[in-house]
């Protein structure tokens, strides 16, 4: 009874009433969440030396991650994730386009602050297996457990492809998964075939750069990394990669949503009520619980 009464008097004093803050708040967790288990995977498997762990074990844990994440926020801020899933909102008309820096803001903070207790979390296992010696480059290097890297055949133009490739066909799956007019999968259960569309990726198309698909995947846990001690190699390896797994999604995105909607949504038969995508907004003007950001969730 008493714990019950501190409960709703804590609930009370600490609710947070503005539906942008409380979006923000949802995301930031959902990102968090996200990116210690996709980089905890990671970091388990490099610093094991692949005994404890190997790259489909990291795999699936980031497409598991993706799954939890989006349970987490999914029915507050849409659980985006990713800023090419808040782009494809903003083109589709399902988030307002003053929202995009902020949810990207979010992200990166998210990503960024994930990206720290990873490392605390793996601090001594780092610190053993790179001989206390932080390198973005060398057969001891472990910058690569925070962000992607290119294989050493990979050019910066194929490269690029890659992402743009690899986010279109995720956008893709993601329109078609949460298409209420499509052959959507049963209300709820939608995270659980979006990481299966993640981890199909993954595995058909990790081996150029590990998929990225996510700037602020990428680029938060790559700055932590320029601040924790790996210094300025983070940006300047591989003659300046870390521009492509940030942009190359965007453009992804944009193929992406484009395609769906020229090849499929725009064709399905008019309904009263007029849409022909089964996303919709809510009353606030923010995309209604939609799986990274691209899709309905609840109804």
């Amino acid at each position: 009874m008493g714990s019950t009464s501190f409960s709703k008097r804590a609930q009370a004093l600490l609710r947070v009433r503005n539906q942008l803050l409380r979006e923000c708040l949802a995301e930031l967790l959902a990102v968090f969440v996200l990116i210690l288990i996709t980089l905890s995977g990671s970091a388990q498997m490099v610093t094991s030396s692949g005994t404890k762990g190997n790259i489909l074990t990291a795999y699936l844990a980031g497409a598991l991650a993706v799954m939890v994440a989006v349970y987490t926020a999914g029915g507050v801020s849409g659980a985006h994730l990713n800023p090419a899933f808040s782009l494809c909102m903003c083109l589709l008309g399902q988030l307002p386009l003053w929202k995009f820096p902020i949810f990207v803001a979010v992200q990166t903070l998210g990503s960024f602050i994930a990206a720290g207790a990873v490392y605390a979390l793996y601090y001594d296992a780092i610190q053993f297996y790179s001989n206390r010696t932080l390198t973005a480059s060398g057969p001891l290097e472990t910058a690569s457990i925070f962000a992607t890297y290119p294989a050493e055949y990979l050019s910066l133009s194929n490269g690029f492809l890659d992402q743009v490739i690899g986010t279109a066909l995720l956008i893709v799956g993601i329109l078609a998964i949460t298409d209420a007019r499509n052959k959507r999968v049963p209300e709820g259960l939608e995270p659980v075939a979006v990481a299966l569309l993640v981890f199909s990726i993954e595995v058909s198309m990790g081996s150029n750069c590990g998929c990225p698909m996510n700037p602020a995947r990428d680029f938060g846990p790559r700055l932590f990394t320029y601040v924790a001690g790996w210094g300025a190699e983070v940006f300047s390896r591989d003659n300046a990669w870390w521009w492509v797994p940030v942009v190359a999604p965007l453009l992804g995105s944009a193929v992406g949503t484009a395609l769906y909607q020229l090849l499929v949504a725009f064709h399905h038969p008019a309904e009263d009520g007029g849409g022909a995508q089964g996303t919709k907004l809510d009353s606030g003007g923010s995309s209604t619980a939609i799986p990274l950001g691209a899709g309905p969730w609840d109804k």
